[in-house]
């Protein structure tokens, strides 16, 4: 009576795939926000740290450079400081992604959303 559904057990199995991927999604975007990176300037001058999906949470500085001529540098050394976070927050979401990618089966350039 069903002849013409075809494989609904493939489909079933597809829906339960997505759903399982939709799940892990789901958790690899809490884990970023849990996951943290360091970037720093001036030779540990200046240190910030964000999370992996790029929000920065602390920003640390050395204070042997508070001197007012050195105004200028200070700023430069943050803005790299909170630039090198930043670049190290997409570079651990796309490992994280990708570890998800490989987990799931798909392939390795498969671009998810996030």
């Amino acid at each position: 009576m069903f002849k013409g559904l075809g494989d609904m057990g493939d489909l079933s199995k597809m829906m339960e795939a997505a759903q399982q991927m939709q799940t892990k999604m789901a958790e690899m975007q809490e884990e970023l926000t849990r996951l943290t990176v360091t970037g720093e300037s001036g030779a540990g001058l200046v240190k910030a740290t964000a999370t992996a999906k790029g929000e920065l949470t602390a920003l640390d500085i050395d204070p042997s450079i508070f001197k007012a001529e050195d105004k200028e540098v200070v700023e430069d050394l943050i803005l790299a400081a909170i630039k090198d976070a930043q670049r190290r927050a997409q570079d651990r979401a796309a490992e994280e992604m990708a570890r998800l990618t490989h987990e799931l089966g798909l392939p390795a350039d498969m671009k998810m959303p996030f």
